[in-house]
C-alpha cells in the first residue's frame, strides 16, 4: 500500500469517532497496486468509509496462505490508524437505605464522646456513615493489618502458617496475654498458626507482637497498607511502645513481668498521665478511620485483598473470637454470623480513649454488611459504650429483616 494510500485510511478511520492508535499489520499488502489476497486497495478504502471500521477489521481475517513471493513486513511497516473505543460502563450503586442513615446518625449524634461509624454494605454497595472519617484509636483493631499482612506474605509465597516458631520470655508485653503462662524456660513452642488464632481470637497482644516481629515488623505492615491502598489507616510502633506511650512511660523490659505496668503507671503525676492520655487521643499514632476499617472488611469479604484461601482463613478465624460478647455479636438475631475485631485502650479514671468493634456480619440471606464502630474518647460507662455498638448492630439487622419492596425503614 503507497504512503498516500494509507494517509487516505486514517483519516476515513479517524471520522468514525476518534481515539487511541491501534496497529494494523495487515494493511501492509506485497504490492502497492493491490491490497491482500487480491483485494482492491481503493475499495477497501470505499468500504472502510461507507461500512465503518467492523468491516475493514474483517477484511483482515484473510484464511488463505500468503504465496511464495509475499514479503514478510518489517518492524518499521506497522501503520498506526485510529479506531473508536466504548466508552467504560459505569455500574450505578444503590442509594443508602434512607431510615438506616437516619438511624446512625442520631445514635453518632447523641453519644457523649468521640465516636465514629460506618456501615458499607459489600455486594449492594451503599454505605452509611456518621463521624466516620476521623481518626480514631484502633487499639486491638489493629491487630487485623498483623494479620492480614501475614497473610499476604502467605499469597507472595514469604510465610508459612505451620512454620515453627517460639515465644521466648523477652517476647512478653503487657496486659492482656494469655500465652504468658506458657511461656517457661526457653519458651513455649507453637506455629504461626497458633499465634496467629491467639491473636485474633483471643487479642493476645504478646501474640500478635510475635507475629508482627515474625512479618518484618511495622514497617511491613504500613508497606501492606500501602500496596492494598486501605486509606487512612496507621499502624502503631507496637503493643509496647504504644501503651507506654499512651500512659506517659517509656518502655522497660521489666514492665512485662506480672502487674510491673502497672504499678509504674500508677506512679506517675496525674497531669503528667492526662497530657500523655490528651496527645495520644488529638493524634493517635494508631489511628484510622472508621469509614477506611468498614472499606477495607468490605474488600477483604469480596475477595479483592487476599487469595481465595487466606480470606477464608482469616475472616474464619476472625469468626472464632471470644472477645467482645457485649459488643457487636450481643444484638445479632438467631441465624446471623459475625467475624470481627475488638479494641480497647486504656482508662484514666472515667476517661477512656478507644472502645471499638469492626468485623462482618451476615444476614441469614447471605447479605454481608462492613461494619466499623469506634468510639475514641468519653467519660461514658462502658455500659453505654457497648449499648452504642448494639444499637449500630441492631440497627443493621432491623433493615435487613426489611423486605426490600417495602420501602419501609428501620426504627430509630
Amino acid at each position: 500500500m503507497s504512503a498516500a494510500a494509507i494517509r487516505r485510511v486514517r483519516p476515513a478511520l479517524r471520522r468514525s469517532g476518534d481515539s487511541r492508535p491501534v496497529a494494523l499489520p495487515c494493511l501492509l499488502p506485497p504490492s502497492e497496486s493491490s491490497g491482500f489476497d487480491g483485494v482492491d486497495v481503493h475499495r477497501l478504502i470505499r468500504w472502510g468509509v461507507g461500512l465503518g471500521v467492523a468491516a475493514l477489521l474483517a477484511a483482515c481475517g484473510s484464511s488463505s496462505r500468503p504465496g511464495s513471493d509475499a514479503r514478510v513486513p518489517t518492524p518499521d511497516d506497522p501503520v498506526l490508524v485510529s479506531i473508536p473505543v466504548p466508552a467504560p460502563t459505569i455500574r450505578p450503586g444503590r442509594p443508602a437505605p434512607a431510615g438506616l442513615v437516619q438511624t446512625i446518625r442520631t445514635l453518632q449524634t447523641n453519644f457523649q464522646g468521640k465516636a465514629g461509624i460506618a456501615i458499607r454494605a459489600v455486594d449492594d454497595g451503599w454505605t452509611v456513615e456518621a463521624g466516620a472519617r476521623q481518626r480514631l484509636p484502633q487499639q486491638s483493631v489493629s491487630k487485623l493489618w498483623v494479620a492480614m499482612t501475614l497473610l499476604w506474605q502467605r499469597d507472595q509465597g514469604r510465610a508459612r502458617l505451620d512454620e515453627q516458631i517460639v515465644v521466648r520470655p523477652e517476647d512478653l508485653t503487657l496486659f492482656h496475654q494469655p500465652i504468658a503462662f506458657l511461656v517457661k524456660g526457653e519458651g513455649f513452642h507453637t506455629t504461626v498458626q497458633g499465634l496467629l488464632t491467639r491473636a485474633l481470637t483471643q487479642s493476645d497482644n504478646t501474640a500478635n507482637d510475635r507475629l508482627l516481629t515474625y512479618v518484618g515488623g511495622p514497617t511491613a505492615v504500613r508497606e501492606m497498607i500501602a500496596a492494598k491502598r486501605l486509606g487512612d489507616i496507621r499502624f502503631g510502633p507496637g503493643e509496647r511502645q504504644l501503651q507506654a506511650g499512651t500512659a506517659g512511660l517509656t518502655w522497660q523490659p521489666a514492665y512485662a513481668l506480672g502487674n510491673a505496668f502497672e504499678i509504674a503507671r500508677s506512679r506517675l503525676d496525674p497531669a503528667a498521665r492526662s497530657a500523655a492520655l490528651d496527645a495520644y487521643v488529638a493524634d493517635p499514632p494508631d489511628g484510622a478511620a472508621p469509614l477506611a476499617i468498614a472499606d477495607a472488611l468490605a474488600r477483604l469479604a469480596r475477595g479483592e485483598l487476599l487469595t481465595e484461601t487466606s480470606t477464608r482463613v482469616l475472616l474464619e478465624t476472625m469468626g472464632q473470637s471470644i472477645t467482645g460478647r457485649a459488643r457487636l455479636r450481643a444484638a445479632l438475631p438467631p441465624g446471623w454470623q459475625i467475624a470481627h475485631k475488638t479494641g480497647t485502650g486504656q482508662d484514666l479514671a472515667r476517661r477512656n480513649a478507644g472502645f471499638n468493634d469492626v468485623g462482618l456480619l451476615t444476614a441469614p440471606d447471605g447479605r454481608r454488611f462492613a461494619i466499623a464502630v469506634m468510639i475514641g474518647d468519653t467519660e461514658r460507662p462502658i455500659r453505654e459504650r457497648q449499648q452504642l455498638i448494639q444499637a449500630v448492630a441492631a440497627a443493621v439487622a432491623a433493615y435487613a429483616a426489611i423486605p426490600a419492596a417495602t420501602g419501609a425503614a428501620p426504627a430509630s
